[in-house]
């Protein structure tokens, strides 16, 4: 590996390894390649965490659209429907996506990539996810207690997931890089 995080191989110039990885893996004591496996083993971890959900929520719809109460449901919630079983099949291709990628570039020194792309994919999976699951409690809370409630409920799960999922991480990341107080010592029990 040259200097710059950039691999050799065979004559080829790989792509760089981004900045940020490398400053990581020097703050840690770490090589870019413990790095990249690290994260590549958190990313994975993440991934099976969140395409459980999804395959759950997928199931359930597709299953729906045969069922015999399906018929009787209103131009609104049909509507409601669609948006989440495509939101639902959207978070999945790009769950899964990563394993593809993964797949087309296994043994090419490419793991830099696969991480930065994978990661991407994971967020806007996530993002769709929120949607998915807040529309489909819109879905089932319209058929069950009505409209109003219905659109209550899915506006609130809406917001927390938004507030827990990313408002909550962004309001983290600014405040550390606004220099705030050194994260705890290893063994504290704080997230880090």
């Amino acid at each position: 590996m040259t200097r710059d995080g950039t691999a050799t191989r065979e004559g080829r110039r790989q792509p760089p390894v981004p900045a940020s990885a490398l400053r990581s893996a020097e703050a840690r004591g770490e090589t870019v390649d413990q790095l990249l496996d690290r994260n590549l083993a958190e990313l994975l971890q993440e991934l099976r965490v969140a395409i459980t959900g999804v395959q759950v929520l997928f199931a359930f719809l597709l299953g729906l659209a045969f069922t015999q109460r399906f018929a009787d449901l209103d131009g609104f919630a049909r509507t409601v429907y669609t948006v989440t079983l495509l939101a639902t099949a959207l978070a999945t291709v790009l769950l899964i996506a990563p394993v593809s990628f993964h797949r087309l570039v296994f043994r090419r020194r490419l793991k830099a990539a696969l991480i930065v792309v994978a990661d991407r994919m994971l967020v806007a999976g996530l993002a769709l996810l929120v949607l998915a699951i807040s529309s489909g409690v819109l879905l089932v809370l319209d058929v069950v207690l009505g409209r109003g409630p219905g659109i209550v409920a899915g506006a609130g799960v809406l917001l927390v997931a938004t507030v827990t999922w990313y408002g909550l991480p962004v309001w983290a990341r600014r405040a550390s890089a606004a220099g705030h107080p050194d994260p705890p010592e290893p063994g504290s029990g704080s997230a880090g």
